[in-house]
């Protein structure tokens, strides 16, 4: 915990105020329970409420900025506010703070971006042509360490915009508002400007000099969302297929480690557009040409890197089949965006958001190694923000902050693994659906080797039914994955939890025992790897 350089200092009051639960103040106030005191489902929990602690702890309340990492006069980061509004959203469903309080936040957010000052000049402005600059003033909101006006980060944060304008979808006047104003915000980005006459869209902006010389967005990388938004648009839409096929041009499908797909080394392009968009059983042209969809991209290049850090040809100390994970991190020698296969930078620093936010690609392989940080580094790498950015065993080195961008993929992949709550929600936007229809995505009825179709996943009704006492459930599973089984009432209340643990594909029979319930109907609901089943029961006492 010495290492950690938070904004602020963590005193017990401190704790107390940030709504720790009884297991995560154990985790930060003591060494890391082993794996038998914990089980996957508290591990999941105890991430997903300490990234939200990040990002509604370390935040402004007065603006909604929130800062890029927990460092000592850290400015805001606008992809840090991205995946901050969508996990406050996620917060919002288990009560972690006050009901209206995750409304209330997001609504100041969405005005600051709103009404924060747009214009060409050097200082004093939030952004340009609807695009924001990579990192704010904490307490003014405009443009802060001369910072480039963003396309990737401004992506996230609309991301995260449109995605809390899906989850406030009540009649309420702050409700309505935030949806107006998603909308105000989001249709305002003029796309067309930013691909300065170009087929891709431009990676950067400065005022006084223009355009950036790094160029334009080209494939594959984390920057599909800014497409599919730019494509989305309904007000400066890109008009032509150009863009698309300048980002698919750049493409590498090459075979790495037994696993042909599109490569990109760090793992993080493999994720962030994912955290939002379900890229599963969807492919455009060329992925329909390969016969896989991007969902399977994203795990082959998972697996790919797994074995890698299995066979770990650079014999760098703990890497290994349950500790891997290579993405951009701070490391020893400075920040640099590492990953491999191939190599690109690998120096034996391992990054906890690397491996966990592929939860929903790869679970068999994530989870055992959430379970090794925790059970054998949990008293070096864990902090009230969850784990640290990075760390590296060869020589000792255990990274000083928490960051935006780890924990907000770290909640929001979670969430999609255990739910699909994400998923389901970002993909009902119809500016959204637009976007993926104007590139050319298709739904795939057959992907080779996705492991996450359906198939046989089963949920049988309960025998006996209607029961007095106790019954049974039955159900099957195609593959591995986090399964939660719960019984409701008519009000949608869970009642209690059969089953929240990582189960191995096969068929399983789940008893029962009603216990004080009163007679009358209930739901059963079984959830897997994004899917869901439910049905009736009918307990007569």
């Amino acid at each position: 915990m010495d290492n950690l350089t938070p904004v602020r200092s963590f005193t017990p009051a401190r704790i107390l105020h940030l709504h720790f639960s009884v297991l995560l103040v154990f985790a930060v106030t003591a060494s890391a329970p082993s794996h038998a005191q914990i089980t996957t489902g508290q591990l999941l929990d105890t991430l997903q409420h300490a990234a939200f602690n990040f990002f509604w702890s370390e935040s402004n309340p007065s603006n909604g900025l929130i800062i890029d990492r927990s460092a000592s006069g850290a400015p805001c980061s606008i992809a840090s506010v991205g995946f901050g509004l969508t996990a406050i959203c996620i917060g919002a469903d288990p009560g972690w703070v006050a009901h209206a309080a995750p409304r209330d936040r997001v609504l100041t957010t969405l005005r600051t971006f709103w009404s924060g000052p747009q214009g060409t000049g050097q200082s004093g402005y939030i952004g340009y042509k609807g695009f924001f600059y990579h990192f704010l003033d904490m307490t003014s909101a405009v443009r802060t360490w001369n910072s480039e006006l963003s396309t990737i980060d401004s992506g996230l944060l609309l991301a995260g915009i449109l995605y809390s304008k899906q989850y406030f979808d009540g009649s309420d006047s702050s409700e309505v508002e935030i949806r107006a104003l998603a909308d105000s915000i989001y249709r305002r980005a003029d796309w067309e400007w930013f691909r300065n006459l170009n087929p891709g869209l431009m990676m950067g902006w400065n005022p006084g000099t223009g355009f950036l010389n790094y160029g334009q967005w080209i494939g594959y990388n984390e920057a599909m969302i800014i497409y599919i938004l730019g494509y989305g648009s309904p007000t400066h839409r890109i008009p032509d297929k150009y863009g698309w096929q300048a980002w698919t041009g750049g493409y590498q499908w090459q075979t790495q480690y037994a696993n042909t797909y599109v490569i990109f080394p760090p793992l993080f392009g493999h994720q962030y557009s994912h955290c939002w968009v379900d890229f599963r059983n969807i492919a455009d042209a060329y992925m329909r040409t390969k016969g896989i969809d991007y969902s399977e991209n994203s795990r082959r290049a998972t697996l790919a890197q797994h074995s890698y850090c299995v066979a770990n040809p650079g014999g760098f100390a703990g890497y290994g089949d349950s500790l891997w994970g290579i993405t951009a991190s701070d490391a020893p020698g400075g920040y640099s965006a590492r990953g491999a296969p191939p190599p690109q930078g690998d120096d034996g620093t391992l990054v906890p958001t690397a491996s966990i936010s592929s939860i929903t690609f790869a679970p068999e392989i994530v989870i055992p190694t959430i379970h090794k940080m925790w059970d054998t580094y949990g008293s070096q790498l864990w902090t009230p923000y969850g784990f640290r950015d990075a760390f590296n065993l060869a020589v000792n080195w255990w990274g000083p902050d928490v960051i935006g961008i780890d924990q907000g993929p770290i909640i929001i992949m979670i969430e999609n693994y255990r739910t699909g709550s994400v998923w389901n929600r970002f993909m009902q936007n119809p500016d959204v659906r637009r976007g993926l229809d104007s590139i050319g995505f298709r739904t795939v009825t057959s992907v080779k080797e996705n492991k996450q179709t359906p198939g046989s996943f089963t949920l049988d009704q309960n025998y006996p039914n209607p029961f007095n006492g106790s019954t049974t459930i039955r159900f099957e599973l195609p593959s591995g994955g986090h399964v939660r089984l719960s019984v409701f009432d008519v009000l949608g209340r869970e009642l209690m939890r059969l089953v929240d643990e990582y189960r191995v594909a096969g068929k399983y029979s789940e008893p029962m025992d009603a216990g004080t319930i009163a007679s009358g109907l209930y739901q059963y609901r079984l959830q897997w790897n994004g899917h869901v089943a439910s049905r009736k029961l009918v307990l007569i006492k």
